[in-house]
């Protein structure tokens, strides 16, 4: 029997196998789709994508493909206007070691991601379409096209927004959507524009926008849709482009060649009224969709995707109990509410930006482009919120997005208020130096990569808590003589910091607080 079954092979189905995988888990992820993708699709990972990558070893890749710090280029009708760039002058610090978006197509993210899954073993089961399945308290039956049949103890759904999983489920997705596509997309090589920046046309007439990327000649386009006399839209087309382009930009001298990727897009916003069904998990567009403004529909489902996978995997290792998969739906949840908010909002907001020069796509920008004030402080998994409690609980199947422990403190209008300030319980955990047991220059990351729950011992008072820790905890004691790592953890003096394996700090105790520690780990009911 497979352990977990992945039905999708997007972003966020891969990392979530990648995530499984290395924790030796049996996966396998199965995708409809007869071949890989090649239309761009997304374009940037936010900077706490890039460290989750990072952990799966991705960070050298990435950064050979994709590019930081691309100007936007804005023109008012045809008329050139200004150039900005949303991450000029954002440099790395001790917290924080991926400032600003990294620009690149999400085909190259799926190639990289899949190049490390074949590194575990395993392959992406393409022409593989799923129609129907069942489940019980022992495991899910996936039923395919072809009259195969697939069982597994647990199934994820991570099939986009038409997501065939969450149909059969029956599970609502809540939320409305225009019914008429508000915008036309294509991968077009383009002659006669200079590719280190993204040019961005506006006025009266709508907008249009050529998107460069690195190492090719194919850039992204995006644009308000061709109407016939009778107002309808006018199905995606090379031709079209060529018009649009002539329309928008007024320039006689742009070549535009070799569409591919042909696609309109409709703003939905939903969000699925609950992120599991017994032993069927929803991620990514799967459980929710939302508009464009921000850039945050790939990174949202990678996030999702990293939060799941350390539970599900210490779920079937027998390092957690089954209600550990409540949490996810109770951290992911709140995450996606916001999102959906925050990006109708600037949605709404470049609606109108772009009848006013030199604003544009800025006006939607969200309160956090980087995605680092993330965080779960509401969540029982938040040391200090469980009181002492079942940090797990039983396993019910469902769960409501809301602590069950009656905590004063619900999931936010928006994710935690820090980004720069000191982390608590349920942040994400900034990096540091953390320098290795023979001086040797290191970082926090670094000795956080992996699928263990890791605890700080700051200062030579916490030393003996460090010792006899279970094998799924990573012991790491640190000086912090400059109280680098002290001040982006809010500490003074000694302490002990257990940071989950997705990189969020479960709770900070005195130096003297072994035992708080282990009542934590041990309520996760392994």
């Amino acid at each position: 029997m497979t352990t977990v079954l992945i039905v999708g092979a997007g972003p966020t189905g891969l990392t979530l196998a990648c995530g499984l995988a290395r924790q030796g888990v049996a996966v396998r992820v199965i995708d409809r789709a007869r071949a890989h993708p090649t239309g761009s699709r997304g374009k940037t990972l936010n900077p706490r994508s890039l460290e989750v990558l990072a952990d799966l070893g991705l960070a050298g890749p990435l950064a050979a493909a994709g590019r930081t710090h691309l100007p936007f280029r804005k023109y008012f009708e045809g008329a050139f206007v200004n150039e900005t760039e949303p991450f000029a002058g954002a440099l790395p610090s001790a917290a924080t070691p991926y400032p600003a978006s990294l620009w690149l197509p999400q085909t190259r993210v799926e190639r990289l991601l899949r190049e490390r899954l074949a590194g575990y073993g395993v392959a992406v089961e393409q022409a593989t379409a799923l129609t129907g399945l069942r489940q019980d308290g022992a495991g899910v039956e996936a039923r395919l096209a072809d009259g195969g049949r697939i069982a597994a103890e647990y199934l994820v759904a991570c099939d986009g927004g038409r997501s065939t999983v969450r149909g059969l489920l029956g599970i609502p997705f809540v939320g409305d959507g225009d019914p008429e596509p508000v915008m036309v997309c294509g991968d077009v090589e383009v002659e006669g524009l200079d590719p280190g920046a993204w040019h961005q046309w506006f006025g009266p007439r709508g907008a249009f926008m050529l998107c460069p990327f690195p190492g090719t000649r194919r850039w992204q386009l995006q644009s308000s849709p061709e109407r016939d006399a009778g107002g309808r839209v006018l199905a995606p087309s090379l031709e079209g482009f060529r018009r649009l382009a002539a329309l928008h930009t007024g320039r006689t001298d742009l070549r535009l060649s070799s569409a591919t990727w042909l696609s309109t897009w409709r703003v939905n916003v939903r969000v699925a009224e609950r992120f599991r069904e017994g032993r069927v998990l929803l991620a990514g567009d799967c459980a929710h969709v939302h508009p464009t403004a921000g850039g945050l529909g790939m990174n949202t489902g990678i996030q999702d995707a990293w939060n799941l996978a350390w539970k599900l995997g210490y779920v079937v290792r027998g390092l957690a109990a089954p209600g550990l998969l409540d949490t996810y739906q109770e951290e992911r949840l709140p995450i996606a509410v916001w999102t959906l908010d925050v990006t109708s909002a600037g949605m709404a907001a470049v609606a109108e930006g772009i009848t006013v020069p030199g604003t544009g796509v800025e006006a939607g920008r969200v309160g956090d482009l980087t995605g680092l004030s993330l965080g779960y402080r509401w969540s029982r998994l938040a040391g200090g919120t469980h009181r002492g409690g079942d940090v797990a609980g039983r396993s019910s199947g469902r769960s409501s997005g809301r602590p069950s422990d009656g905590s004063s403190e619900r999931a936010p209008d928006g994710p935690s208020d820090r980004v720069d300030g000191p982390a608590r319980a349920g942040d994400r955990a900034p990096d540091g130096p953390c320098p290795g047991p023979d001086g040797t220059p290191s970082r926090l990351f670094e000795r956080f990569a992996g699928d263990r729950f890791t605890l700080l011992g700051l200062g030579a008072s916490a030393r003996p808590a460090l010792a006899g820790l279970p094998g799924h905890v990573r012991p790491v004691p640190l000086d912090d003589p400059d109280a680098t790592v002290r001040r982006a953890y809010g500490i003074t003096g000694d302490a002990l910091v257990l940071v989950r394996p997705d990189n969020h700090v479960a709770l900070i105790a005195p130096a003297t607080g072994r035992a708080e520690v282990l009542g934590y780990l041990a309520a996760l009911g392994g």
